[in-house]
């Protein structure tokens, strides 16, 4: 049975809420596309350019972000940050990830404690 698939779909479902949370958890400082992506690939999270820069005008979109176009090393560049809403909204989403990740990790040890 071919698994590669259905191990792709799920991996993409579990990053797709996970990507959501780095970001906005980067973005307590500022940054601009480009080295939000350095700094959430220092931290050994990946991302393609053609997912994150949609998901951080998403963000925007959803009033989480806030943005300002600013010129750096002679370049002009759009800086991101935690809007207002998502200060407000940020320690909500991240104690709601705790949360989960102890139900999995709790899950998970449960079913080791009852396997042969």
């Amino acid at each position: 049975m071919d698994t590669d698939a259905p191990l792709h779909k799920m991996t993409q479902e579990l990053r797709r809420g996970s990507l959501s949370l780095a970001v906005l958890l980067a973005f307590r400082q500022e940054h601009y596309a480009y080295s939000l992506r350095k700094h959430l690939a220092g931290h050994g999270l990946e991302v393609e350019e053609g997912t994150l820069y949609p998901l951080v005008r998403r963000l925007e979109k959803d009033a989480l972000l806030t943005s300002d176009w600013r010129e750096e090393s002679g370049r002009k560049r759009r800086f991101y940050r935690l809007s207002p809403l998502g200060e407000q909204l940020l320690p909500q989403l991240d104690a709601e990830w705790c949360r989960l990740a102890r139900a999995v990790d709790q899950i998970r040890n449960a079913h080791k404690e009852i396997a042969p």
